[in-house]
């Protein structure tokens, strides 16, 4: 039977004062690939940093992954993100470190402490995005889809049930971007983990075809078309 992992009902969304999608009702199952399309400014991001807790849900009722939304205590958070994996568009790895190292950073921020487990799951999530062997290479030394990957390896590092991935093929070439999705589809079936990603890049929709919403007009509509306005 269907799990929902995020559920929101009649949510409104606002950015400081300004309403930017209203009456959101929304229901993702675990294990789902959801592609979040629409324009720049139509409410992608904001919608994103509702699920990941960063705007407060203050009108509708929203649960993630067991957490409700509504009134999260900001001590609560972290716990959240803890269940949750982001992807960034620009990799945000730490430039002064190694690999390894940026994935024991992450771990010892979400409250790992123990040497010896966390030096097997970073080989573990090294393993699942096929670097194994750069654990000790230097951000600079890897090239742009290598970078994604890990980054991809960070989100997977405490079995997240949902991933959210913004833009995650936004700066890198054609064949790279397939090879990105294709890990994250392989991620979401092989690990029943949800995926939201946000995309621009209709070339990569249409390769690998799954359900969509967009922002459009203050409004998410569920099961969008491509069109392309």
């Amino acid at each position: 039977m269907a799990e929902p992992i995020i559920e929101l009902r009649n949510v409104n969304i606002y950015q400081g004062n300004n309403l930017v999608l209203q009456d959101v009702n929304l229901t993702i199952n675990k294990g789902e690939f959801v592609y979040l399309v629409g324009k720049t400014g139509t409410g992608k991001s904001s919608l994103l940093k509702t699920i990941y807790g960063e705007l407060e849900l203050t009108e509708g009722e929203g649960t993630v992954a067991g957490f409700n939304l509504r009134g999260l205590d900001w001590r609560k958070v972290p716990y959240l993100r803890r269940t949750l994996g982001v992807v960034f568009q620009d990799f945000q790895l730490l430039t002064d470190r190694n690999v390894n190292d940026n994935l024991k950073f992450v771990l010892r921020a979400t409250g790992w402490t123990d040497e010896k487990l966390m030096n097997e799951k970073i080989a573990d999530v090294l393993d699942k995005v096929g670097l194994k062997s750069k654990g000790f290479k230097m951000p600079f030394e890897l090239s742009g889809g290598e970078q994604q990957r890990i980054d991809v390896a960070r989100a997977l590092l405490n079995s997240p049930k949902l991933i959210l991935a913004d833009e995650p093929t936004g700066n890198l070439d054609p064949e790279t971007s397939d090879e990105i999705m294709a890990l994250l589809v392989q991620i979401s079936k092989d690990y029943n983990t949800a995926v939201v990603m946000a995309s621009h890049d209709y070339i990569v929709v249409q390769k690998f075809p799954a359900r969509m919403i967009r922002t459009e007009r203050g409004r998410v509509i569920d099961n969008a078309s491509i069109s392309i306005e």
